[in-house]
């Protein structure tokens, strides 16, 4: 169970993991958030302490111009009923409104009065001392300035809305944070370029190295217009010219071995050959003798025989010879000896048509169907799946299935599981599969295992062979 949990983190933590690209991007995306944050602050900050400080400068002017032209125009016997006419002639703005107090008497405004007053303001003008403050009154934010008329024993009140500031402040945040996404919106595809542009070398030796394993070798890195760079793809073409002259080295050894092989082979077959048209005059010891020679002779043939193809996949010799392959009749065809396979083909599949190399589609087929009379207690079902741009042919058995850690390897040259004390004595080479891999492989296709019982609740292997219908260039 602790094996199970750490694996799945270990898979989870890979699927959260991003692209260098990626991180690239946001990184500049982060970048630009956090510069453009700290500008809308600051920009809002500044705007809104300076209009604040001309909105408080021009109002302590205007109540100190109206304080003043109040006060020379009392006189000792002036009272609340005389202040209307001098009112008239004071200085107004839009969005103020004044309270005066003579005495014990009020002059209210049209909206406020006394109450609505803060009372820090009533004890800085009762202490004869002026004062300002901004308050939140009957739902608004305000500017009240206070002015005490000591000769009088009066005061002068002046209450500036401030709701248009307020309404000019909101907008700049809007528009502040309209511009912050759009920076942070250039700054990700800004990111996104650069990494394109940067990463553009190590995606040529990506594409290097996968053309190098689909085997081209020949595959080089073009010089760049760094030089760091430069030496980079001096280093991958060296790599890489090293790699296929091993690998040209090993299947130029493994082909001369191979031919050479060939003449005592066919001696020994020719002399096997007499010996097996006077078998009925050997001994049975000896005609026991015999019979273990020849099927290990034809067992040895083959592998000469499969090693020549291999060799020659290896030294990037082989090719296809296209030509169009009806798949119904083809699949038929190669299978009309087996009487046990049952065939699920698609609708239409007479008119279905593929351009494959049929020699070597034949050999692929065939090896997956000896495979399982080897090894799956004889294949069950064929079936064709097809769909936009592939087409499937799968080959199932009633064998006992293959582990997961079998099925890794399955594919690998002489590759034999945990039935290599069988397949000696079936005459498998080891090199069936391999040979089915590399020729779907030429096709531009791939070729996998996978289980019935993972699927369909039954015991089984289920060998897939999937091909391109429009041949891809490798």
């Amino acid at each position: 169970m602790p094996n199970e949990k750490n694996d799945q983190t270990e898979t989870l933590s890979y699927k959260l993991k991003l692209g260098l690209r990626t991180r690239i991007s946001l990184f500049f995306a982060v970048g630009g958030l956090l510069v453009s944050i700290g500008l809308s602050g600051v920009t809002l900050v500044l705007t809104r302490q300076q209009l604040i400080d001309s909105r408080e400068t021009a109002a302590s002017a205007f109540a100190s111009t109206n304080a003043t032209r109040l006060s020379n125009q009392l006189t000792p016997d002036s009272s609340v009923e005389d202040l209307p006419s001098i009112v008239d002639s004071m200085t107004k703005i839009e969005g103020s409104q004044r309270l005066i107090r003579i005495g014990n008497h009020w002059l209210p405004s049209q909206e406020l009065d006394r109450e609505d007053i803060p009372e820090n303001i009533l004890e800085r003008v009762t202490e004869l001392k002026a004062g300002q403050l901004r308050a939140e009154i009957n739902g608004k934010t305000r500017l009240v300035l206070g002015i005490p008329l000591q000769v009088f024993d009066a005061a002068y009140f002046a209450i500036v809305d401030l709701t248009d500031l307020e309404e000019t402040l909101d907008d700049l945040r809007i528009i502040l944070f309209g511009a912050g996404a759009g920076v942070t919106s250039l700054a990700a595809l800004l990111g996104w370029w650069i990494s394109r542009r940067t990463l553009r070398p190590l995606r040529n030796v990506r594409e290097a190295a996968e053309a190098i394993a689909g085997g081209r070798l020949d595959t080089r890195l073009i010089r760049q217009s760094d030089p760091d760079l430069d030496r980079l793809s001096e280093s991958f073409n060296e790599m890489a010219r090293a790699l296929e002259e091993r690998i040209h080295r090993d299947a130029r050894f493994a082909s001369e071995v191979s031919h050479e092989l060939r003449s005592p082979l066919t001696t020994l077959k020719a002399s096997v050959g007499v010996l097996e048209s006077r078998k009925n005059e050997l001994s049975k010891r000896s005609q026991t003798a015999l019979d273990l020679l020849s099927r290990d002779l034809e067992r040895f043939n083959r592998l000469v025989s499969e090693l020549l193809e291999i060799s020659g996949y290896d030294a990037g010799a082989a090719s296809l010879e296209l030509e169009e392959v009806n798949v119904a009749q083809f699949i038929q065809a190669a299978t009309r000896n087996d009487t046990s396979i049952t065939y699920m083909l698609p609708a239409r599949a007479d008119s279905l048509v593929i351009n494959v190399d049929k020699r070597r589609l034949a050999r692929a087929l065939s090896n997956l169907i000896d495979n399982a009379h080897r090894y799956g207690n004889g294949p069950t079902v064929i079936e064709v799946l097809t769909n936009e741009n592939s087409i499937e042919i799968a080959v199932e058995d009633a064998g006992p299935g293959i582990s997961k850690e079998e099925r890794k390897i399955i594919f690998d040259r002489f590759s034999r599981g945990s039935s290599s004390g069988q397949r000696g004595d079936a005459g498998g080479t080891g090199l069936g599969l391999s040979l089915v891999q590399e020729d779907v492989r030429l096709h531009g296709g791939k070729v996998w295992v996978e289980n019935l019982k993972a699927t369909k609740s039954e015991t089984g292997s289920r060998f897939v062979i999937k091909l391109p219908t429009i041949k891809e260039e490798l």
